[in-house]
């Protein structure tokens, strides 16, 4: 077995944690399931196609409320497992859009 090279320490789940991509501006939404995560990124298994899905940033959205999130790029992709980095910005307008888009008025 090879060693993991990622800084940051894994949590498997031994079932996978239900929960939905959506783009920055809501364009799109894409359900997943989380099979691993860290503090730096996560391991989601993504239900239908991801080939063409603009994934450059998207919210990882971990509630049915949608204020449980985390602002993400894509990693890596190997069939229907991607990886996904976790982005710093903090509480920016595109989080505040999200938040917005997911509680309409």
């Amino acid at each position: 077995m090879l060693p993991d090279k990622r800084g940051a320490r894994r949590v498997s789940f031994e079932r996978a944690v239900p929960a939905n991509m959506m783009a920055i501006d809501g364009t799109w939404q894409r359900a997943c399931t989380v099979k691993d995560v860290s503090d730096s990124g996560a391991k989601l298994i993504v239900g239908g196609p991801v080939l063409g899905l603009p994934f450059k940033e998207f919210f990882l959205v971990l509630s049915s409320t949608g204020l449980a999130c985390r602002r993400c790029e894509l990693a890596w992709v190997n069939g229907s497992e991607i990886g996904v980095a976790f982005m710093r910005h903090g509480h920016t307008k595109a989080t505040k859009a999200m938040i917005a888009v997911s509680h309409p008025q």
